[in-house]
């Protein structure tokens, strides 16, 4: 079992519900799955770039990533139906808690310049929260000998939650390195 889930079952869940003013344990959120996401941009007609993109994605996941394809041309963007666009990756489990151990202890801290997560973007509405890298590099299975072109990938993270308030506070006890509010 992950570290994470373990201290998830054993600790967080009870101080979450507590927090919450929740009574029933099994309504306390959780975190349900993980998606990793590249987007090819202006690089979709290179097939070396697919490539490179889905072995970066799957060093990153320990997962073999999906081909994500257009479902309709669009002219202005030079895209054809069924031309590769992307990739992606969507973690569950044991994997999606190993993920996110690593991500909130390994590669958040290595962002240049990072002071915290705004708690104020990335949220859905529904409780869902997405965070977007600027450069693939700050994950720790990339080496800087194999970056040919930094590009960006986007981590979405699904959640039991019902709003965005449970949902930030079952990131930040999970250990998400969120703002505090200055008042």
């Amino acid at each position: 079992m992950s570290k994470l889930l373990e201290k998830y079952n054993k600790e967080l869940r009870a101080k979450l519900s507590k927090e919450l003013g929740l009574d029933n344990i099994m309504a306390v959120p959780k975190v349900a799955k993980v998606t990793i996401n590249i987007g090819l941009g202006k690089a979709v007609a290179e097939k070396q770039w697919i490539a490179t993109a889905k072995s970066i994605l799957e060093r990153i996941s320990g997962q073999k990533p999906l081909e994500t394809k257009a479902r309709k041309s669009i002219s202005n963007f030079k895209i054809r139906e069924g031309m590769v666009i992307g990739t992606k990756v969507t973690l569950r489990g044991k994997r999606m808690y190993d993920f996110l151990d690593k991500l909130i202890n390994s590669t958040i801290p290595r962002f240049r310049d990072f002071f915290g997560l705004d708690p104020k973007k990335g949220f859905d509405g529904h409780g869902n929260y997405t965070l977007g890298f600027k450069e693939h590099i700050v994950f720790p299975e990339i080496g800087m000998d194999d970056v040919e072109k930094v590009h960006g990938l986007e981590v979405s993270i699904n959640t039991s939650a019902k709003n965005d308030k449970e949902a930030l506070a079952l990131l930040t006890t999970l250990g998400f390195p969120f703002k505090k509010d200055k008042k």
